[in-house]
């Protein structure tokens, strides 16, 4: 058979590495399209990122068999943009942009479910603490990426000591999916919100779960769900697992409710991946976040121990056809999570694990996989796509027998992976 050639938004070398090794991507030729740090700028020109996306795509002497992408913002909404102009299978604009509009999903799945929190939204030119939802409330930008500029608020004075950050940083994000909206056919509400605008929800308690899934010709499929579990006080995530330890009859809920959602938002021929909080005392499901896309952060998981990561999904509804997976697929490991090693403390760092260091780690500890996010020299501030309470340090993925035998992993590699830092002062985290 021919191979395909499939162009990866933001393609990096670690997702390249997975990619290669599913079934489908063995059988392909992946090619970069727009750089990740291009993708990333302060300085984002939808417009222009597009025309040269475009003009890469037209001086390709072969066949073009697909466009596809795992990064969240712009990567979810240049993906149906990019195969609409080649006439390839993705998802339609408009429905990912209903889908990554907090206040247009909220108002959507408000029509189909009653598993949402209370929300309202915020004028950051005039703003009024709302109230409904009263506090404790989470203030954030109808458009953001990783928790960046997602505020807990208890009182007036933190409410308005968020709107000054937002402000701040709203535009970073917020400009380019401006330019992203002018391209849909909006509601007069949405369009008056704009991408600027920000979303107050009521705070949520309970157990973090996210179900990833797919649609194809209008069907919707979850094939998995995972638990992601905080530190300590702390919102920040310690590690996201698979499978869910949660009861199969909670699973179902959460995989009916993602049905009627995804079907009101009108998402087809994409991935997609729903994140809920479940309080198991009220035994209680609240809708938290849906994206058009699966976490790319999953892929090593699905692999260790379904043996195919959810890119796999991606790159057979990219080249049109059934996302589902044989019957048998089986991985290493009976449970597999990716854990993270945090400090709440910003500093410059002085010393990060060495590749040898890490080499030896990996290759000691059987179903372990390294990932070292800042560079010796920099300031843990300056780094990307951190949430506003902590800065990652590491992302360790593990596969065990167990819960036990994966947590016993962790803590050797918190222990082994030597990391050094000069303190700041005045860094309130």
């Amino acid at each position: 058979m021919q191979r395909k050639n499939v162009f990866i938004l933001g393609l990096d070398d670690r997702n390249r590495e997975i990619l290669e090794r599913t079934p489908t991507g063995r059988g392909a030729d992946l090619h970069p399209l727009s750089t990740l740090d291009s993708l990333r700028s302060e300085h984002l020109d939808i417009d222009e990122t597009v025309a040269d996306a475009l003009r890469t795509l037209d001086a390709f002497d072969g066949s073009v068999d697909a466009v596809a992408g795992y990064w969240d913002f712009p990567v979810t909404l240049l993906v149906p943009i990019l195969a609409a102009h080649r006439g390839l299978p993705a998802p339609t604009l408009e429905s990912v942009v209903r889908c990554e509009h907090k206040y247009w999903s909220r108002l959507l799945q408000s029509e189909v479910i009653d598993e949402y929190p209370a929300f309202a939204l915020v004028d950051l030119e005039n703003p009024v603490p709302p109230s409904e939802p009263g506090y404790p409330l989470w203030l954030k930008p109808v458009k953001s990426a990783s928790s960046e500029l997602a505020f807990r608020v208890e009182n007036d004075e933190e409410f308005h000591a968020a709107v000054a950050e937002l402000r701040e940083g709203i535009g970073k994000i917020g400009l380019p999916f401006e330019e992203i909206l002018r391209r849909v056919d909006l509601p007069p509400e949405i369009a008056e919100a704009g991408g600027t605008s920000c979303l107050a929800e009521a705070a949520l308690q309970g157990l973090q779960v996210a179900v990833e899934g797919y649609v194809h010709n209008g069907e919707c499929v979850v094939y998995a769900t995972l638990d992601s579990v905080d530190f300590p006080a702390s919102p920040a995530f310690l590690r996201h697992q698979y499978p869910s330890t949660l009861p199969e009859g909670v699973r179902r809920r959460m995989a009916s409710i993602a049905e009627r959602v995804i079907g009101r938002l009108g998402l087809d021929d994409s991935t997609f991946s729903i994140e809920y909080f479940y309080d198991p005392v009220e035994d209680d499901i609240r809708v938290l976040e849906v994206n058009p896309r699966h976490s790319q952060a999953h892929a090593s998981l699905f692999e260790l121990v379904d043996g195919a990561a959810n890119h796999e999904r991606m790159l057979r509804l990219a080249l049109g056809g059934d996302p589902a997976l044989p019957e048998g697929t089986r991985g290493e490991y009976a449970i597999a999570a990716e854990w993270y090693l945090r400090r709440f403390s910003d500093g410059l760092v002085t010393r990060v694990p060495t590749p040898e260091e890490v080499r030896r780690l990996e290759e000691e500890v059987p179903g372990v996989q390294v990932v070292v996010v800042p560079r010796e020299g920099q300031r843990l501030s300056d780094l990307q796509a951190q949430d506003s309470y902590s800065y990652e340090l590491a992302k360790i993925v593990i596969g065990g027998a167990d819960e036990t035998e994966m947590r016993a992993k962790y803590e050797r590699c918190a222990e082994e992976l030597a990391f050094e830092f000069d303190e700041l002062p005045g860094d309130g985290r």
